[in-house]
């Protein structure tokens, strides 16, 4: 019949789906890892600094999940995906013409496939993927995950990067995370005709160069702070200070008790039992 055709979903509505997955890269997925890695670094002004911000999120309680499945995950698992669904009908030919522009057609396609696989590994790590008790303590633990406590922000994130192995893939992962980004607005510029002529993609290219530098060194920062805070009287003093605010705020009637997101002794370095006790002796009853 006239007009019929065997082309396969994804053929028929690939300019729609290719338009989402440039979107989805910037808004809300890079918008959240600017945000993300900003976060982090504040633990360069201290443990405490950064357990407000990370307080402040989980000020959402029960509308946390929500936001973080609509505005993270779901984005975060289209983009990845389909992202490799275009990498597998396309072949890389930097041997053929080995220039600028086809060397960051690579890489951003290696990069894109990095950074889909550390956030996946990243969220395990820290979180544990799936926030139930059976899996949580009898599954993602026994792995190496649900290492991060949010009531006890820097130290546990601290704790879980003083590995070289592991300290060594977030490097990696923050680094291509930070590449796919910032190369990723400069095409995405050039798909959505905000600039098509060569005067207009080299400044676009230096404006998309510097912030992804200075991303690049914000989320270095980052993990250098929360490794620095996993170590010696830096991390009793973490754990000191968490355990401070988190005492103070439940007193305030600010935050709801919630052991389930602090750190037991068991789980940190030896010395966290006195500091618990010394923070509780030291708040207001």
């Amino acid at each position: 019949m006239a007009g019929e055709t065997n082309d396969s979903w994804l053929v028929r509505h690939e300019f729609l789906l290719r338009r989402l997955h440039s979107l989805s890269g910037l808004i809300p997925v890079g918008a959240f890892m600017i945000v993300h890695l900003l976060t982090n670094s504040s633990v360069q002004n201290g443990p405490g600094a950064f357990q407000k911000n990370v307080y402040l999120i989980h000020s959402l309680d029960a509308l946390l999940p929500l936001v973080e499945w609509v505005f993270i995950f779901i984005p975060i698992f289209f983009h990845g995906i389909f992202g490799i669904v275009i990498i597998a009908g396309g072949l890389p030919n930097t041997s053929s013409y080995p220039n600028a522009s086809n060397i960051r057609y690579v890489l951003q396609r290696v990069t894109g496939v990095l950074a889909f696989l550390f956030i996946v590994w990243h969220v395990f790590h820290m979180h544990g993927w799936i926030h139930a008790d059976w899996w949580i303590d009898g599954v993602a633990k026994n792995l190496g995950g649900a290492q991060f406590k949010p009531y006890n922000a820097a130290s546990t994130a601290g704790l879980a990067l003083q590995s070289f192995v592991v300290i060594v893939a977030y490097v990696v992962g923050v680094l291509a995370c930070v590449f796919h980004l910032a190369n990723g607005i400069w095409t995405m510029g050039i798909t959505w005709g905000a600039w098509t002529s060569p005067a207009a993609q080299r400044r676009a290219n230096a404006v998309c160069t510097v912030f992804g530098v200075g991303l690049a060194v914000i989320g270095l920062a980052a993990l250098q702070g929360m490794w620095a805070q996993g170590r010696g009287e830096a991390l009793e003093e973490a754990i000191r200070i968490e355990d401070q605010q988190y005492n103070a705020a439940v007193q305030a009637g600010i935050l709801k008790p919630n052991e389930e997101k602090r750190a037991q002794p068991s789980e940190a370095e030896p010395g966290r039992e006195a500091s618990v006790d010394q923070a509780s002796a030291r708040s207001p009853r």
